[in-house]
């Protein structure tokens, strides 16, 4: 499976941004979908994951109420609309596929695949 993720860029806070990753290969494997971010000199840390059939997400404490992730099967893609975003969310965002079980998301625990990131800076 290869991820492709897009959608990044310079955005003042406050403002939105749309990231977009769409998947190749073998993409019948793919259950859990969702992103993980990392910022300079820091570690990569979890920000959302959606099961295979979209019907369950988790987003991390930082983001909950600012982020959502969706995804589309018929695409094989998977979104993260940012909102009201903060210079703290300047990042690198990567798109990983996984496991259904969100819950191991957080910990970075049960990842397949990862995509090569898109740069999101916000700037205050």
């Amino acid at each position: 499976v290869q991820l492709q993720a897009s959608g990044g860029g310079l955005v003042q806070a406050g403002g939105s941004l749309r990231l977009s990753c769409a998947a190749s290969g073998s993409t019948f494997s793919i259950n859990g979908m969702g992103w993980f971010r990392q910022a300079p000199g820091k570690e990569r840390e979890f920000v959302a994951a959606i099961t295979r059939g979209g019907g369950t997400t988790l987003h991390a404490d930082s983001v909950k109420g600012r982020f959502t992730i969706s995804r589309d099967n018929a695409r094989n893609s998977v979104y993260l609309q940012m909102n009201t975003l903060k210079p703290e969310d300047t990042a690198v965002y990567y798109c990983a596929t996984g496991t259904n079980k969100l819950a191991l998301w957080a910990r970075r625990d049960g990842m397949d695949y990862w995509g090569k990131g898109t740069l999101v800076t916000v700037s205050s």
